[in-house]
C-alpha cells in the first residue's frame, strides 16, 4: 500500500477538520493567530498551516492548543466520524449514515459565533440542554 501525499492528495480531511475545529475556537475566542502561535511557541505561519490542514499538528502542540483554547484534546476530534470521503470509511466509525456537507459549516462566521456564545455559558447543564434543542430543531425539519 503507497503512503499518500499531500502533494498527491491534499491534506488528509481529518487534518483539514482538527484545523476547522481549531479555527472555529480560537476565532470564537477572539485570538489571534499570532497570539496562539506565541502560546504554543510557533509562528503565526505555523499556525495558519495547522488550520488549513496543509501542516499535521503534532501530539504536543495538539495538547498545549487544547490548554491555551480551553477546551480538551477531544474537542477538535468530535464529528469526525461524520467526514466522507475521506479514506477512513472502512473503520466503521458510525453505523449511522450522515448527509455530506457542501462546505465545511464550521467556516461560516454564524457557526463560529455560536459556538462562541455557546461556550459563554457558564452553566454545564443549560449547555447541554441547548445542544439538545438545537438537536431537536435540527431533526424537526427533516
Amino acid at each position: 500500500m503507497r503512503r499518500r501525499t499531500i502533494k498527491d492528495d491534499g491534506p488528509d480531511p481529518i487534518d483539514k477538520y482538527v484545523g476547522s475545529r481549531v479555527r472555529a475556537r480560537r476565532v470564537g475566542l477572539r485570538i489571534s493567530q499570532t497570539k496562539l502561535g506565541e502560546a504554543i511557541g510557533v509562528t503565526f505561519q505555523q499556525v495558519q498551516k495547522y488550520e488549513n490542514g496543509t501542516n499535521r499538528i503534532g501530539a504536543s502542540n495538539l495538547y498545549k492548543i487544547s490548554k491555551t483554547l480551553g477546551v480538551e484534546v477531544s474537542f477538535f476530534y468530535e464529528g469526525v466520524e461524520n467526514l466522507e470521503d475521506s479514506g477512513i470509511g472502512n473503520l466503521n466509525l458510525s453505523d449511522i449514515p450522515q448527509a455530506p456537507f457542501e462546505q465545511d459549516p464550521m467556516s461560516s462566521r454564524e457557526a463560529i459565533e455560536l459556538m462562541h456564545n455557546f461556550y459563554r455559558v457558564q452553566d454545564e447543564e443549560v449547555r447541554k440542554r441547548l445542544s439538545q434543542f438545537v438537536k431537536t430543531l435540527a431533526h424537526s425539519s427533516s
